[in-house]
């Protein structure tokens, strides 16, 4: 009998009509699959958000300056973002790592810097080769970090939105005007120019679709990177990782290009308001868990993704079945 139907056979024996927890009893399974158990556990939750800056920011992509990525370091490091007021709710551990940001280091950030941002992609490779395995050996050993039962990825970096579009476009073949999206609120003149940005990116490197890390170093984030990292290194640890929004999802991307199993350690926590997350969300064959609207990152989606995930573990595990409960089963 597989895993999958070990916890469908005592989803089935709970006390409940059966199927009638709905995705909660999906959730379950897949978490069970990514653990590689029907013993379904769940006590220690981290959330790592990968910081960096990038070069392609001065092309005027974002709304915000990127003075803004190390300011919000800070922010992070003193408990005041969205991201660490979910984790205080739902009682999972935050990590904020460095892993390529412009400016002096932050104490109490996790230090990985890769260099102080990725090089402007529109006029050069975003990075070398070597810094892109360098930014996922990051990822892989935040995976080994405290023995978690689940991880969530999480990021913040501006510019970020304009990486994570040209990472996609180049892994799917689609259009840089089907996965460009407003980012931080840009209007419509900068949303063009931005997918103007994209094209001629694309056009000037041609990465190959085959080629995951060519990609990554041609138009890729160290955040982008290290997010790929950590989804590889928690399946190989059997560790189940909760895939955020869309530059969470372009780092899951890379990391099933790079090892196609990659793909049974994912649960996908929302569906972002940006317009390439569905492009990259159609290409893993994955239906998130929620569709808030949230375009923020930081981990805030995979945050409440946690929350739905431990009450299924829970239903699961302590729910009564019809034996030990004396209830008539139909």
């Amino acid at each position: 009998m597989t895993i999958e139907e070990k916890i469908r056979r005592r989803l089935d024996n709970l006390t409940k009509p059966r199927g009638s927890l709905g995705r909660l009893e999906e959730l379950a399974v897949a978490y069970g699959v990514a653990r590689g158990t029907a013993d379904l556990r769940l006590e220690r939750k981290a959330i790592f958000v990968f910081c960096a800056d990038h070069g392609v920011a001065a092309e005027g992509v974002s709304a915000y300056p990127r003075e803004v990525t190390r300011q919000m370091v800070r922010n992070f490091v003193s408990g005041g973002a969205a991201i660490n007021v979910l984790c205080r709710q739902y009682g999972i551990d935050a990590f904020i790592v460095d892993a390529g940001v412009d400016g002096d280091p932050e104490p109490g950030v996790i230090g990985r810097r890769v260099a102080r941002g990725t090089r402007n992609f529109l006029h050069e490779p975003a990075m070398t080769a070597e810094q892109a395995a360098q930014a996922v050996a990051v990822g892989r050993e935040m995976a080994a970090r405290g023995g978690y039962d689940i991880v969530g990825t999480g990021e913040m970096g501006i510019g970020n939105t304009t990486a994570a579009a040209a990472v996609v476009s180049a892994l799917t073949g689609r259009d840089a005007a089907e996965v460009v999206g407003r980012g931080t609120g840009i209007d419509d003149a900068r949303w063009r120019h931005k997918v103007d940005v994209v094209r001629r990116a694309l056009a000037r490197h041609a990465p190959a679709a085959t080629d995951p890390l060519g990609v990554l170093s041609a138009v890729g984030g160290f955040e982008i990177a290290a997010i790929a990292g950590l989804v590889l290194g928690a399946w190989e640890r059997r560790v189940a990782v909760v895939v955020d929004g869309f530059i969470a999802t372009a780092g899951a991307l890379l990391a099933a290009r790079l090892e196609p199993g990659t793909r049974a350690a994912m649960l996908f926590a929302h569906r972002s308001a940006e317009a390439g997350h569905g492009v990259a969300l159609e290409a893993l064959e994955a239906s998130p868990l929620l569709d808030l609207g949230m375009r923020l990152g930081e981990g805030t989606g995979a945050a409440l993704a946690i929350g739905l995930i431990e009450s299924a573990v829970r239903l699961y595990r302590e729910m009564a079945t019809f034996d030990s409960a004396g209830v008539t089963s139909a």
